[in-house]
């Protein structure tokens, strides 16, 4: 019987154990924020961005004082926050791509109406 709970104990305590992060999580965290940098997030997401960065920073301290669970946290919200970041960059390309879209519209409108005249259909 004391074997036994002795077992349990030793299996609970394991179980209970943080786990350090993937050996990889950290790259894919980084190369996650190299694409937001590269889709241009320094200048259409530049507050998702510094959190993104600040997440990375945050975990790798979490893995100095042995905080693996807190740490995994962090990479997947850096990982999150630069997914996002790379989202808002498109998102304002896409504006600025529709604005000059409309301002040619505009342009090609005003072209025809001078040489057909207003109200042609």
């Amino acid at each position: 019987m004391h074997y036994l709970f002795l077992a349990l104990t030793t299996l609970l305590l394991v179980a209970c154990a943080s786990q350090k992060p993937a050996p990889n999580a950290f790259a894919d965290a980084e190369r996650a924020i190299e694409t937001a940098v590269r889709a241009g997030a320094e200048e259409h997401a530049p507050v998702e961005l510094r959190f993104a960065r600040e997440k990375l920073d945050e975990a790798r301290k979490g893995i100095e004082y042995r905080q693996y669970d807190k740490a995994i946290v962090l990479i997947e919200q850096s990982e999150i926050n630069s997914e996002l970041a790379v989202e808002k960059t498109r998102t304002a390309l896409a504006r600025v791509q529709f604005a000059e879209a409309s301002r040619e519209i505009e342009v090609l409108r005003e072209d025809f109406e001078a040489t057909y005249g207003e109200g042609t259909e």
